[in-house]
């Protein structure tokens, strides 16, 4: 579904990502692991278009995104989620929700997957007509989550889910995103931090270093790496 070919990007004259290679399949969850400054955010942007690589290629489905603008990104099924939410706090949760509804097919399918999105988030329903802003933190995660799927993704972007977040609600987070994933055939790439609750609910994985893949292979695999356990797990 998503191949990633030896992508490089940064901003300006800095280098941030190196020669960055990794695949996502349709179905299944891959986590994409690293410290805060491992490049795990300038490769977000590269691949759904916020940042232009300087080399390599991004092919979804068969298509060079590469060099295609967000919004076209977008339109072929890559939804993201980003780092700390960003939902609109002035705007009531259905507003928000109605904002994930950006083109023809998914303005058409709004009430079916509006119920959808409440039926996997209850608390949002029960909170529809209130201030976004209003909502704790994990409900607001929620809500970024939900909007993310009325945009009906093919791929979707997990940026920092666990951010900020007591452990029980990214838990919860998870779960659906590992439902979608095995019951609805939807792609998650899943960039992550914590790299224990990543590797409980993740297919494969990556870790990035400098801005270079540094270790791959199954979450089995990395959760009983020596590297990953003595860098990042603190055993």
């Amino acid at each position: 579904m998503l191949k990633v070919e030896g992508l490089k990007a940064g901003y300006g004259a800095i280098n941030i990502l190196w020669d960055l290679s990794f695949e996502v399949h349709e179905g299944e969850i891959v986590a994409i692991l690293g410290s805060n400054g491992a490049g795990k955010t300038t490769m977000v942007r590269a691949i759904t278009g916020m940042v232009r690589p300087s080399a390599g290629s991004v092919n979804f489905n068969g298509e060079e995104l590469a060099k295609k603008s967000s919004r076209y990104i977008l339109d072929k099924g890559i939804v993201q989620v980003p780092e700390g939410r960003q939902i609109f706090t002035d705007m009531t949760v259905l507003e928000n929700l109605e904002m994930g509804a950006f083109s023809k097919p998914t303005k058409a399918a709004f009430p079916k997957n509006l119920e959808t999105a409440y039926r996997r988030f209850p608390k949002l329903k029960e909170r529809a007509k209130q201030a976004a802003g209003t909502l704790s933190g994990g409900e607001q995660q929620m809500l970024a989550v939900a909007r993310a799927l009325i945009g009906m993704p093919k791929l979707l972007i997990l940026d920092e889910p666990s951010l900020g977040l007591a452990p029980n609600i990214v838990d919860d987070i998870l779960d659906v995103a590992s439902s979608m994933a095995k019951n609805d055939g939807i792609a998650v790439l899943l960039v992550e931090q914590d790299i224990t609750k990543a590797l409980a609910c993740a297919d494969r994985g990556y870790v990035i270093e400098n801005g270079r893949i540094a270790l791959q292979g199954s979450a089995r695999e990395l959760s009983t790496n020596e590297h990953v356990k003595k860098a990042y797990l603190g055993i």
